[in-house]
């Protein structure tokens, strides 16, 4: 190219710019989508004025430590005596929306970072939650001979920065002034702020006042030393009223100074829903965090309510809840094995109070223990499982019988409970929650112990064959009744067995019922869906309907000829076999028990006429 061509036009470099902020927007997101509640304003002035404090103090550890809260008339003033600001800082930490105090370059600040409640520099916004204007007046330690410096604010993002005379604030330190906003006054009324700043700040570590209230209280009620054990307990027992509204069974010192946590957990006094959430009460450094930590303990400890101190856990972006990392995890199972270790120590030394836990929160017990050996060994002789010899630990079960049969269903269990126990054959209802689990992991904790699924085959086993010559001859009685009850998967056994009050007794298993259902659906599908199901059919046992040829109605009955009185009185034996195992009824069966009751009734005021047969007076002309 010669020095007369041209030279291609460069392009001007892009002029910079800044974001513009709609500041009622932002309010708007931060009291919708970050914040619970407005009432967290009052956390973040407690939490600026703590941490002005102690950068403070960082530097002049005989600084005072005072924050002062003044509330009335709509507005409210909040006075600390910490490291204060110049009016570079003013410009640099209050005007920059998002930048952090903590983050500054300012040595004093960043010295006690590790001390501060707060890090994540929304700070003086959330005032505008509650406040139409905030009025900021600081004067810096840092600066001795610097003046004070005012930052006025509103909520439509404009704010004026000047210093004032010397007069204005004599003190390093700051004053922060509210004047509420158009509807949001109640938020800044003295009652509310005193109950607020006690909610928030009763364990931080300066002297917190409103309008010459106390609103610090040290030590931690855990922390107090108590004339005797008695004394702790009785006191924390009011603690506990005070804050969650309940008397706890018991209290747990929660003192893990390796995860930098103090604090108590307290036993509920009535048994909850695994699924409820927990409510825990963190504070961080002294200050409240959040009272609904549902997350802070394992899911099995949901039999306790905690409240701690830490200063080791992070907080989220709102300061509102916990942040889910390693921390978190640690201190998770470090609060754990304090649990852990109590019901142990109880086991060992306090059998009475462990006896009254368990008479409540057994559930909990049993959700630790399926996932801890050690825990189930512990507790073997404790936990309570409903048997067929009554409600006994697991230990003591194992004791009174060779096999531990157990059903997987509290259906099952109600089948099989009387009849077996009245042949010696020892159950456990495993249908309850955790209860299979535990009763299965019994062997690896009790070496040598046999444990066995119960099903009908079993249960049959035990009962006593009739004699076959008996039996033969009642063959046409068993085949009209096994004719009758063929329709719905269930064949008739003779046996006898104890209680001889008991006619009848229906056994099955899971897979005669999943065959029972199979067939359901197979009757009400399509073409297409029939053949499939009935491609599944399988040699799946049918259920049982076993007749007691000790009692003496099935007796009398077995001496019955007439066909379709044998089949009415069949059904009759098995829907009240099937009630008597609380079972379900399917709408075949509620049919069946309908006809039947129906049918004896017919029978009965016909005089004994087979039910079906025509009677003098069924047609009109025996009418007139």
């Amino acid at each position: 190219m010669d020095s007369q061509t041209p030279k291609p036009s460069q392009p001007a470099p892009a002029a910079p710019h800044s974001f513009q902020v709609d500041l009622r927007g932002l309010v708007d997101l931060l009291s919708h989508h970050l914040y619970s509640s407005p009432k967290v304003y009052l956390r973040e002035l407690l939490q600026n004025a703590v941490d002005a404090v102690t950068a403070r103090r960082a530097e002049d550890p005989d600084a005072p430590a005072r924050v002062r809260l003044h509330a009335g008339g709509g507005t409210l003033r909040v006075e600390d005596t910490g490291v204060g600001l110049t009016e570079e800082d003013v410009h640099q930490l209050l005007a920059t929306i998002g930048r952090s105090s903590k983050r500054g370059d300012a040595a004093s600040l960043e010295s006690a970072r590790s001390g501060f409640l707060g890090q994540f520099g929304i700070g003086l916004l959330a005032c505008f939650l509650v406040a139409e204007e905030i009025r900021v007046v600081s004067r810096s330690a840092r600066s001795p001979g610097s003046p004070p410096v005012e930052w006025l604010a509103t909520d439509d993002g404009s704010y004026t920065v000047r210093t004032l005379p010397d007069e204005a604030r004599a003190e390093p330190g700051t004053t922060v002034h509210l004047r509420a906003r158009a509807g949001a006054g109640q938020w800044l009324e003295e009652e509310r702020v005193l109950k607020l700043a006690r909610d928030f700040g009763s364990l931080l570590p300066y002297d917190v006042r409103v309008n010459d209230e106390a609103v610090t209280d040290l030590p931690a009620p855990w922390d107090r030393s108590y004339q005797s054990p008695s004394t702790r307990r009785v006191a924390l027992a009011r603690h506990c009223r005070e804050l969650f509204g309940f008397t706890p069974l018991d209290s747990i010192d929660l003192d893990v100074p390796v995860a930098g946590v103090r604090g108590v957990a307290y036993v509920l006094p009535a048994a909850v829903s695994p699924a409820q959430r927990a409510g825990h009460r963190v504070h961080l450094k002294g200050m409240l965090l959040t009272d609904r930590a549902d997350e802070l303990l394992p899911d099995w400890a949901f039999f306790v309510r905690c409240v701690l101190d830490t200063d080791t856990l992070r907080p989220t972006a709102s300061r509102e809840s916990l942040y889910e990392d390693e921390t978190l995890a640690a201190v998770r199972e470090a609060l754990g094995e304090r649990i852990r270790s109590w019901l142990t120590g109880l086991a060992a030394g306090d059998p009475d109070r462990l006896t009254a836990f368990l008479a409540v929160h057994h559930l909990g017990v049993k959700a630790l223990a399926r996932h801890d050996a050690e825990m189930l060994r512990v507790m073997l002789p404790w936990l309570p499982f409903e048997t067929t010899d009554g409600r006994l630990s697991l230990e003591e079960f194992a004791q009174r019988h060779k096999i531990v049969h157990f059903t997987r269903t509290v259906e099952e269990y109600r089948q099989v409970s009387a009849i077996a126990s009245a042949q010696g054959v020892g159950v456990v209802n495993g249908g309850y929650t955790y209860d299979t689990e535990l009763v299965e992991a019994l062997p690896s904790v009790r070496p040598g112990t046999v444990v066995a699924e119960l099903d009908a085959d079993v249960v049959t086993a035990h009962l006593d064959s009739v004699d076959p010559s008996v039996e033969l001859a009642l063959q046409p009685f068993l085949a009209a009744a096994r004719a009758r009850l063929d329709a719905l998967g269930c064949d008739v056994v003779l046996r006898a067995f104890h209680p001889m009050t008991v006619p009848a007794l229906h056994l099955d298993d899971r897979s005669a019922r999943h065959e029972q259902a199979r067939a359901e659906a197979e009757e009400q599908a399509d073409d297409l869906w029939s053949g499939i199901l009935g491609s599944l059919r399988g040699g799946a046992p049918r259920a049982r309907l076993v007749l007691n040829h000790l009692n003496p109605l099935v007796r009398r009955l077995g001496s019955l000829t007439d066909q379709e009185l044998v089949g009415t009185a069949t059904e009759s034996l098995y829907g009240q076999a099937l009630l008597m195992a609380q079972r379900p009824l399917r709408p075949a069966d509620t049919a069946l028990l309908n006809r039947a009751f129906l049918g004896l009734l017919e029978w009965a005021t016909h005089g004994g006429a087979t039910p079906g047969d025509a009677m003098p007076g069924d047609n009109e002309e025996d009418v007139r």
